[in-house]
């Protein structure tokens, strides 16, 4: 679960830093009229956020783990990162919000 983090941050800086915004599904495969259209720099901060997100929520599951010495703590995080993290990651990102508006 610990690989799990570091995939989800490495993920959020390659996305909103390292511009790889084809890592976005549907993204890639809209014409550049379509694309000219969002603002992608507003819903790569979005991934970035919550990706940093589910894997604080991991980590802090791991650590709650190993005081506690339950390993069931860190299967619910991991679990509660996903089903919070991705429906959330879906609704924010396709708001209205970074629509451009011409």
């Amino acid at each position: 679960m610990f690989v799990a983090a570091i995939i989800f941050i490495v993920l959020g800086i390659v996305i909103k830093y390292g511009k790889m915004y084809w890592l976005i599904a549907g993204y890639n495969t809209m014409p550049k009229e379509e694309r000219d259209k969002y603002d992608i720099e507003g819903i790569a901060t979005v991934f970035r956020n919550v990706m940093c997100g589910m894997a604080l929520l991991i980590f802090v599951g791991y650590l709650i783990t190993e005081l506690t010495k339950n390993p069931n703590i860190q299967n619910y995080a991991f679990v509660i990162s996903l089903v919070v993290g991705i429906p959330y990651l879906l609704i924010k990102s396709n708001a209205k919000r970074y629509k451009i508006k011409k």
